[in-house]
């Protein structure tokens, strides 16, 4: 089994600042047409492979909605998301855990929970403005 490199490198500490520093949640192609401004070398592959380690190690989350690709999250603390079924986007949602689903569903089935996620589907703001717009 190969090694994975976890010490801060420049490119990892790049793509980290990028994902610290917007609320978009991002692909990693964005990603990485963001850290070409600032390491003008950096190749995708890099990009993918410093994503998986830092998704690896907790510092960022990595959300997976079924599609070709994923999105990823700056704030590796679990919190809850909304994802607009238009456009795409997806917010996060500034409202506790409930932690109390977690107790729920180990009384249900003995199962120990280690965490949960859970989105929102959604039409934005955004998007409903569009909607009333083309009326």
């Amino acid at each position: 089994m190969e090694l994975v490199n976890k010490r801060m490198t420049k490119q990892k500490r790049v793509i980290l600042d990028i994902l610290r520093n917007t609320d978009t949640h991002p692909t990693a192609d964005w990603i990485y047409e963001q850290a070409r401004k600032v390491l003008p070398d950096i190749s995708l592959g890099t990009v993918y492979r410093n994503l998986g380690v830092l998704t690896e190690t907790g510092q960022i989350m990595e959300l997976n909605y079924g599609s070709s690709y994923s999105r990823y999250d700056g704030n590796p603390n679990n919190h809850y998301h909304s994802v607009c079924l238009k456009c795409g986007r997806v917010k996060d949602l500034e409202m506790p855990l409930h932690k109390e689903l977690e107790k729920e569903v180990e009384t249900l089935n003995c199962d120990k929970v280690l965490y949960h996620r859970l989105e929102f589907y959604v039409i934005c703001q955004s998007c409903q403005q569009k909607e009333k717009d083309k009326k």
